[in-house]
């Protein structure tokens, strides 16, 4: 993973409209359009042949600073950093850069990528979120129950524990089932059950469809879940607390 600009040659970036930051690197974008990916004016990740040579570019239309998708595949979610933005940018689609820093999670193979974009002057900033206190967990109108958010910590753990600034490999299903004590079978029915109460609030890409891998499901869950701070670093130590819900007896046809 490096960029194709030497840091030596790179403008100071202190004084840039827009700088991209990943895996702790900052970078002034300093020409127009500028492509990220494989092969691109900043490099992701030269090893992954599953991510595009040109994946997103970043360019300025009128007073907006502008990402678009010209990848062929590839999908990436773009949040705000208070966790109050989320938007699915599929293959042609377009969003402009209104946040002092703006999100991008995407998932190639078996590697979760994700970088920062910081604008000098945002045309929005974001307002302070507020947490309930009762027992679950609520985004939006979605209320999850203390095991439905157990299960999105099992997928997000390798994301969250690298802070999501370097690729982290997605969990397949029985080893996040493993990591909650759980049988494959039980994981899968509470994983669909997840994915369908969130798909009836508009969130995409997690439902079920003919030929969808269960890997890409997966990984758009873990997106989206970071992206809105349904999940947070913090909330790891849920991972080592028992069932909180009616605890199920393990059996062959669980």
């Amino acid at each position: 993973m490096s960029s194709t600009a030497d840091s030596a040659d790179a403008p100071d970036a202190s004084g840039a409209a827009l700088l991209l930051e990943f895996c702790g690197e900052v970078v002034a974008i300093d020409r127009t359009p500028f492509g990220i990916g494989r092969d691109a004016d900043y490099v992701i990740d030269d090893d992954n042949r599953f991510l595009h040579r040109q994946f997103v570019t970043v360019d300025r239309q009128g007073l907006l600073w502008v990402l678009s998708n010209v990848g062929g595949q590839l999908t990436a979610t773009v949040s705000d950093t208070a966790g109050l933005l989320e938007a699915f940018l599929a293959p042609g689609a377009a969003l402009p850069l209104v946040f002092d820093e703006t999100v991008v999670r995407f998932t190639a193979g078996p590697t979760t990528y994700e970088f920062t974009l910081r604008l000098a002057d945002p045309t929005f900033r974001a307002a302070e979120i507020e947490h309930a206190a009762d027992g679950d967990t609520t985004v939006g109108r979605v209320s999850m129950t203390p095991d439905q958010l157990r299960l999105v910590l099992a997928l997000a753990e390798p994301s969250l524990v690298g802070g999501g600034r370097a690729g982290a490999a997605m969990p397949s299903s029985a080893e996040a089932a493993a990591r909650l004590g759980w049988t494959t079978t039980k994981f899968n029915r509470k994983l669909d059950n997840v994915c369908q109460k969130l798909a009836a609030q508009g969130v995409r890409g997690l439902h079920g469809e003919p030929g969808r891998l269960a890997s890409n499901r997966r990984a758009r869950l873990v997106e989206y879940a970071v992206a809105v701070r349904l999940v947070t670093r913090d909330d790891l130590e849920l991972l080592d607390q028992p069932d909180l819900e009616h605890p199920e007896p393990v059996s062959s046809d669980e």
